[in-house]
């Protein structure tokens, strides 16, 4: 990646009451949902972004399409180092330019707690004896790995939010103040845009992250293939994020499966999808076609160093977030040298058009969305204004 250069000089002169850091699409989308939801009660807060589409159609001024540069594993952030530290430094430069009440990072916690650290360190956080506040919105997976960061988090930052239940208590034994706001996804207001069908297409989901789609969307494809040995009149659809993913999905379908062209439908994330099962990456996405109640597989492909890392230090017994929540494999997963494409094809048949298949994953979704709001202590914009005052 090339170096950035960002506009120090920018909003010159601007009230700037929040500053919010994604940068992920998925904390982009989550952090959008605030925002709006913030917008309603606080029409004439000011809202400077370094996120993605979704913070900027909520009302924020985008500084920096964070989410363009979202890596993920061990050998691709080592391999982007220095970008990503001079992105760190521009970032900080333009907090430090401007002086906003408060900043809220959302996720992202390779960079956010660093980013956290330095306004503590250069005593421009209220933590290190500076006026601005610190907030963070939707916890780092301590309860996965690396749990001394909540050490770090209670040192520099001000207020947490979580979006999952069980993490409030892994910052017990913290003087951190935190808050269970509950999940986006589970709440009454929000459209999944994503609903059953036992005669729809096959709903691929890749991701969102560059990296991480180029070896992703090859085994979905080959994983539909199969299924089209056995189902010849099947369709896909692959849901994609923005213009840069729907790029690097084109091109792979074009170059390498050039069949599957009349199969294949690509979408907008946000529009509306039916389909009879699914074959999703362990993103964020992944989570709402579990609470829509898709039958599906979880799959999981990485570069082999990074894979034997994370075995190493993840200490959790599934990768997909809904399995986590339910502590039982629901939705199957394949992960790295388990991800053969007749393996997949073959769990996704038998779901397919299964009424008692049907059934227990509507369950499951059930029990998911129960899980994600019950006991929630206030919503996430009310979370925010009460961290404001």
């Amino acid at each position: 990646m090339k170096k950035l250069n960002v506009d120090h000089k920018s909003h010159a002169g601007k009230r700037v009451d929040l500053v919010i850091v994604a940068g992920e699409h998925s904390g982009d989308q989550h952090a959008a949902v605030m925002l709006k939801e913030l917008k309603k009660i606080r029409p004439d807060i000011g809202v400077v972004a370094f996120g993605g589409r979704a913070l900027r159609e909520a009302g924020a001024d985008l500084i920096v399409d964070m989410t363009k540069f979202a890596v993920v594993g061990v050998c691709e952030v080592i391999a982007n180092a220095f970008f990503f530290s001079n992105l760190l430094e521009q970032v900080f430069l333009w907090i430090e330019s401007h002086s906003p009440r408060a900043v809220c990072l959302v996720d992202f916690p390779g960079f956010n707690l660093k980013l956290a650290k330095m306004l503590w360190a250069k005593k421009l956080s209220q933590k290190g004896g500076g006026t601005i506040k610190v907030f963070y919105y939707i916890s780092p997976q301590i309860w996965a790995w690396k749990a001394n960061r909540r050490h770090q988090m209670a040192k520099f930052v001000d207020a947490m939010a979580t979006i999952l239940p069980f993490e409030k208590k892994c910052f017990a034994d913290t003087p951190l103040t935190v808050h269970f706001v509950g999940h986006p996804f589970a709440s009454p207001n929000h459209n999944l845009n994503i609903f059953y069908n036992a005669d729809g297409p096959i709903l691929l989901l890749p991701g969102s992250r560059k990296s991480a789609v180029a070896k992703i969307f090859p085994m979905l494809l080959k994983s539909f293939r199969e299924i089209l040995k056995e189902d010849l009149e099947r369709m896909a659809i692959v849901v994609y994020p923005d213009e840069q993913i729907l790029a690097i999905l084109r091109k792979i379908l074009n170059k390498k499966f050039p069949k599957l062209l009349d199969k294949v439908t690509f979408i907008a994330d946000g529009e509306s999808v039916e389909a009879s099962a699914a074959i999703m990456s362990s993103g964020t996405m992944s989570l709402r076609c579990c609470l829509a109640g898709i039958p599906g597989a979880i799959v999981y492909k990485t570069h082999p160093l990074t894979f034997i890392a994370g075995k190493i230090l993840v200490k959790i017994k599934f990768l997909g977030m809904a399995n986590i929540l339910l502590n039982r494999c629901v939705w199957h997963e394949f992960l790295q040298a388990q991800l053969r494409p007749k393996s997949v094809a073959k769990y996704i048949l038998q779901c397919i058009g299964s009424e008692k298949i049907k059934r227990s994953f509507e369950a499951a979704s059930a029990e998911l969305r129960k899980i994600l709001s019950a006991g929630i202590d206030v919503s996430a914009a009310q979370w925010l204004l009460l961290s404001l005052q």
